[in-house]
């Protein structure tokens, strides 16, 4: 299927990880692709990725910024409509995880999550939302967590409550650009093997509690949060406004307690 056909979308952060799985699956759709990256050391990445994407027949971009920078994010918008056209898809996928307790969180830790889990969203959407209300039409689709709606950990106290705003941030857009026929939803994503989680699912332990303490028995893969993101682009989602679709195997509905209780 083609349902992205000559849309033309952009990725903040979608060099690697659930980012470029987010790429591919739009770039298959027919999208063209924006690939933001924000370090030199994802340059090369990004760069494979846009290869990939013009041999699957779209067009692609890499475009280097620091989203949570007002300056940075305005130019990125001029190179990206200059090269591929207006934005018509803007997936804020950009985000970080430092894993850190509470009493030993510095602030430089808490103000660089927000920058970029939160911050970011704001800058990049504002500086997008204006030609899609010109246009009057907009799919804006942000990466959230289970993060948003639980505590999954103790020691990531900033990450939880930065992933929480963006939440709550996706509603407020929701309402105020929906009458712009801009729909504003996000994808809530578990634990997922990606780079951001390399070490943590390193022991063997912690992977299998993981795959224990979900209903579905697994982890989530990449591609299946770029399913999600593609549904909630597409026009079969246009009277979704507002939402959080979480692709976590049913783990935020379910209580904490041992799988024999179910069972009784």
């Amino acid at each position: 299927m083609e349902r992205l056909k000559n849309r033309v979308a952009l990725v903040t952060g979608g060099s690697r990880g659930i980012g470029a799985a987010i790429v591919e699956r739009l770039a298959e759709e027919g999208a063209d692709v924006a690939i933001n990256y924000a370090s030199d050391r994802s340059k090369h990445q990004a760069a494979e990725l846009m290869e990939k994407v013009k041999k699957l027949g779209g067009q692609a971009m890499i475009v280097q910024a620091d989203v949570g920078k007002k300056l940075e994010v305005d130019q990125m918008i001029e190179k990206v409509e200059a090269e591929l056209g207006d934005i018509e898809i803007l997936v804020n996928n950009a985000g970080i995880n430092p894993f850190v307790p509470f009493l030993k969180l510095d602030e430089e830790t808490w103000d660089r999550t927000y920058h970029t889990n939160v911050k970011s969203i704001f800058l990049t959407t504002q500086a997008v939302a204006k030609k899609m209300i010109e246009k009057q039409y907009g799919k804006i689709v942000n990466i959230t967590s289970t993060a948003s709606l639980m505590v999954v950990s103790p020691v990531v106290p900033h990450y939880i409550s930065s992933k929480a705003a963006a939440h709550q941030l996706t509603k407020a857009l929701a309402i105020e650009l929906g009458k712009y026929n801009i729909n504003v939803n996000a994808v809530g994503p578990s634990t997922i093997d990606t780079d951001m989680c390399t070490e943590y699912l390193a022991d063997p332990e912690i992977y299998k509690k993981e795959v224990a303490a979900n209903p579905m028995k697994r982890l989530g893969t990449t591609r299946q949060i770029g399913d999600a993101v593609v549904f909630l682009a597409s026009e079969e989602a246009m009277q979704v406004n507002g939402h959080l679709l979480m692709v976590d195997g049913g783990l935020t509905v379910k209580a904490a307690q041992p799988d024999d209780h179910l069972d009784r």
